[in-house]
C-alpha cells in the first residue's frame, strides 16, 4: 500500500526551509510505498483570501456564477487535493515570529466551515480524518520551547481544527547565529528517521 505525501513550502527565499523539504522528498524518493505531492505556494502565488471569494464558498454550487466557480474552484481543488494525501509535510520558516502569508492563504483556504470543520454544541469537529503532519520549521534565532515561538503552537491549532491532531516538529534553529550546520543537519537526520518510520 502507498503511502501519499503532500510537501507543502511557502519560503520566499528559498533557503533553509525548502533545503529541508528537498531532503525529505529525496529521502521518500527511495522508497517504492511512499509517493510525493509537492506543492510551492510561492510559485503557485494564492492571493488573499477576499470577501468576494469567501462569498463564493456561501452558495450552492449550482447556483454560483461563473465568476464564483472559478473563486470557489481555488479552495475545492486545495481541499481535495489534502483529501488525497495521508500525510501533510509543511516546510515553514519563520518571518517576523508567525508563518508567511503564501501558508496563511493556503489555510484560509481549507479551513471551511461544514467542509473540513464543524460547528457543533461541544466546539467545533475536524472532519479531515486519517491523517498526521509534519512540521520543518527552520529559524535565524533559537526559539522552540519560549513563549517567541508563536508558530509552532499556532500551526498545530489550524491543523487540528480541521481534524489533523497527530503532529510532529522537526526544527532547524540558531541558523543566523553559527548553528547552520549543525542544526541542518539534526534536521535532516531527524527527517530521515521520519521517512524511515512511515
Amino acid at each position: 500500500m502507498t503511502t501519499k505525501i503532500l510537501v507543502i513550502t511557502s519560503s520566499i527565499l528559498g533557503g533553509n526551509s525548502q533545503a529541508l523539504a528537498d531532503h525529505l522528498v529525496a529521502q521518500a524518493a527511495r522508497r517504492d510505498d511512499l509517493s510525493v505531492t509537492r506543492r510551492d505556494l510561492v510559485a503557485d502565488d494564492l492571493p488573499h483570501l477576499g470577501l468576494a471569494e469567501l462569498g463564493s464558498w456561501q452558495v450552492d454550487a449550482a447556483e454560483r456564477s461563473a465568476e464564483q466557480q472559478a473563486l470557489a474552484a481555488r479552495s475545492d481543488a486545495l481541499i481535495e487535493e489534502l483529501n488525497a494525501h495521508d500525510q501533510v509535510v509543511l516546510a515553514v520558516p519563520m518571518y517576523n515570529f508567525g508563518v508567511p502569508s503564501q501558508l496563511k492563504a493556503w489555510f484560509d483556504r481549507v479551513m471551511r466551515a461544514g467542509v473540513t470543520f464543524r460547528y457543533t454544541e461541544n466546539g467545533p469537529q475536524g472532519l479531515v480524518e486519517g491523517k498526521r503532519a509534519l512540521l520543518l520549521l527552520a529559524r535565524g534565532g533559537q526559539y522552540v520551547g519560549t513563549p517567541m515561538d508563536t508558530q509552532t503552537p499556532h500551526l498545530k491549532a489550524m491543523l487540528g481544527m480541521i481534524g489533523i491532531s497527530e503532529v510532529d516538529s522537526i526544527f532547524a534553529e540558531g541558523l543566523n547565529m553559527g548553528h547552520q550546520e549543525a542544526a541542518m543537519g539534526e534536521a535532516k537526520t531527524a527527517i530521515e528517521q521520519w521517512v524511515a518510520q512511515l
